[in-house]
């Protein structure tokens, strides 16, 4: 399938670039997106919160008073979890939250968000994201020029560039991957993708 080719100003080029079907016009397999997207944010758990158990806090181990005849209640040592300052029960230890999912699900899902988001018509693609300066306002400017202001906007480029990556730092809802490295997520959670023609071939030879 065909689509127009646009130049940073919003303007036609009068190019076409081809996205290739079994990567831009599957069918969207829910289930496998919902599998890449929920491991891909358990392993971006650090998974490092962690507690003390009765036997790591510290205090005497030493048997408060008496067990009987002091006409009050029965107790073990200082560091029991019902005492301020005592030992945490079932508290969280360090742990890894990571799923793994397999290679041809997560190369799935990928290629069902990018279909479900070129079917929906939230694909822009551009001749080149090339910028002269690091400088926010001149992409603000592009993506004004593009209709994307104030979107949530994942910009793909096949090669990233430093102004890119500047320029984009402090837009709100903006962000910018190389196109081989984007995520099921970073797709999936965006409104618009806007994409040059080398990101384009970048994501036909990741997913071919």
């Amino acid at each position: 399938m065909k689509v127009d080719v646009l130049s940073i100003d919003g303007s036609n080029t009068g190019k076409q670039v081809n996205l290739k079907k079994d990567v831009f016009g599957i069918q969207p397999h829910e289930h496998a997106v919902y599998l890449t997207v929920k491991s891909e944010l358990a392993n971006s758990r650090q998974g490092t919160a962690s507690t003390k158990t009765r036997g790591e806090v510290r205090g005497s181990g030493a048997k408060l008073w008496r067990q009987k005849g002091t006409g009050r209640a029965r107790v073990g040592d200082i560091r029991t979890p019902i005492r301020r300052g005592g030992g945490v029960v079932f508290g969280p230890k360090p742990r890894s939250y990571g799923l793994k999912v397999n290679r041809k699900v997560r190369t799935l899902a990928r290629k069902s968000v990018l279909s479900a988001m070129q079917q929906e018509g939230r694909i822009v693609v551009v001749d080149a994201l090339d910028i002269d300066t690091h400088k926010t306002k001149q992409l603000s400017e592009v993506l004004t020029a593009l209709g994307l202001e104030g979107r949530r906007v994942m910009l793909l480029a096949g090669k990233l560039s430093d102004n890119l990556w500047l320029a984009a730092r402090n837009l709100p809802g903006v962000r910018v991957k190389t196109a081989s490295d984007v995520s099921t997520y970073d797709v999936w959670s965006s409104d618009y993708l806007l994409i040059d023609t080398e990101g384009i071939k970048s994501l036909h030879v990741a997913l071919s």
